[in-house]
């Protein structure tokens, strides 16, 4: 299952629509882990089939979406992607939570648990 890449109209439908907001305001139904990538990063690469089980795993709890930071470098700039890959943890409920660089699969399970307070069964 490939995932989803965000653009700048798919994100403010999505995600936040930071053209009518400027508060946060969260559009999405579940829990939502963003990476920020990039094809030349070999970081990036090794955190890609990690997310694709993650994925699998946590289907229907969570979405998990790609930015692309050379192609939607607005987006990019809007959360101030220094390095890559960076990634956006966004709670139903709260402020989103940025991490930066690439993580084992077990920090992302803590990470869904603490900050998106997501569990699997």
């Amino acid at each position: 299952m490939a995932l989803k890449h965000l653009t700048k109209d798919t994100f403010k439908q999505k995600i936040f629509n930071f053209e009518e907001n400027t508060e946060w305001k969260f559009e999405g139904n579940l829990p939502v882990l963003i990476d920020f990538y990039a094809d030349w990063c070999a970081p990036c690469k090794m955190v890609a089939p990690v997310l694709e089980e993650l994925a699998e795993e946590y289907k229907g709890k969570i979405d998990i979406y790609k930015v692309d930071t050379e192609d939607q470098n607005e987006l990019a700039a809007m959360f101030m992607i220094q390095s890559i890959p960076s990634l956006l943890f966004i709670p139903k409920e709260g402020q989103p939570a940025m991490a930066k660089g690439a993580m084992p699969k077990d920090s992302f399970k803590k990470a869904f648990s603490e900050i998106l307070k997501v569990e699997l069964d």
